[in-house]
């Protein structure tokens, strides 16, 4: 069972510190693989200690990498999750509104001139009511179906984006562009990276042990409830987890969509559908992705940078329409 898990696992780490280590390297100015070693050395007191190079790798592309790691292995974990709980490939926190909901509430907390744990706290609150918005209104007499589900997910994100965009209209002018830029999914003032990594370390910790409840769970509530699963409370705990992940993700670079559900069916394809495989998988090549999306994103245009959400847009839409395609 180790070996099972550690061989792809141990393929996605080398995957995600090679990312790493390009986008320590690519950028305006680039910086050779020993030379960023060097910076590494320095930092224990045995490198020669270039004063740019450090500058450029660890208080510029460094927190910036590890930021847009943490982004991407929260919204894969989150996404992995719908996906369980709807058992359906086509969930995801930005299809299902979830993001919207992150980011009227991060966005209201903004222009009440509230900061730190109060954006976080309020981007939380409107993704979980958003959760709970999607389920009730899908939620029919036979529950949920896919195309129920999907539509109403479509729906309330769009009554999101109204909603944002009045709340822009309203909005001073001076705070115009970076609120817009933010909402197309921002890394360029992430400089806090270790909040959600130790996030996504900790959730990875406590839904590891629960693979295997999940793995019953994503066969459907009657038969987890036949093989003794507690499916209520495990379902308020994907509820609770994938409200915090997305709002995580919301607060440190805006809205990015498209990721968690990338990430999970690819991985499902390549792996098979064991959570206690997929969701650490999930957390590194999520994590894995967005780095290097990051790193297009701030080059395509050098010395100009695009927005994260724009390049995992490009590669999530025709993704999402050939799952649409296939789930005829």
């Amino acid at each position: 069972m180790l070996a099972r898990l550690g061989l792809p696992l141990g393929v996605l780490l080398l995957a995600a510190l090679a990312s790493l280590l390009i986008a320590l390297g690519v950028g305006s100015a680039q910086i050779p693989p020993a030379q960023i070693w060097d910076v590494a050395l320095s930092h224990i007191g045995q490198g020669s200690g270039d004063t740019l190079a450090w500058t450029m790798v660890m208080e510029l592309r460094l927190p910036r990498a590890l930021s847009a790691f943490a982004v991407g292995g929260l919204l894969a974990v989150a996404g992995a999750l719908m996906q369980v709980l709807l058992r359906n490939p086509l969930a995801d926190p930005y299809v299902l509104g979830l993001s919207g909901g992150a980011s009227i509430g991060a966005l209201a907390a903004m222009l009440g001139g509230l900061g730190g744990l109060a954006i976080s706290g309020s981007a939380f609150g409107g993704a979980l009511f958003s959760t709970f918005l999607v389920f009730g209104l899908a939620h029919g007499s036979g529950g949920w179906t896919p195309s129920r589900l999907l539509l109403t997910g479509v729906v309330v994100a769009a009554g999101w984006g109204a909603v944002i965009t009045l709340m822009l209209a309203m909005s001073p002018a001076e705070r115009l562009p970076g609120m817009l830029y933010w909402l197309m999914g921002d890394l360029s003032y992430a400089r806090t990276p270790w909040p959600p990594l130790l996030l996504l370390l900790a959730t990875c910790v406590v839904l590891i042990p629960l693979g295997r409840s999940l793995n019953v769970l994503a066969r459907g509530p009657q038969q987890a409830a036949a093989l003794g699963v507690a499916v209520r409370p495990l379902e308020w705990c994907i509820y609770i987890a994938a409200s915090l992940l997305t709002a995580a993700a919301v607060t440190t670079a805006g809205s990015i969509g498209f990721v968690g559900l990338v990430v999970p069916h690819m991985l499902r394809l390549l792996l098979g559908n064991d959570q206690r495989l997929i969701l650490p998988a999930c957390a590194l090549a999520g994590g894995t992705l967005l780095v290097l999306a990051d790193t297009l994103a701030r080059t395509m245009i050098a010395p100009e940078q695009l927005p994260v959400g724009v390049i995992t847009a490009l590669l999530g839409v025709p993704t999402f329409l050939f799952l649409l395609y296939r789930s005829r």
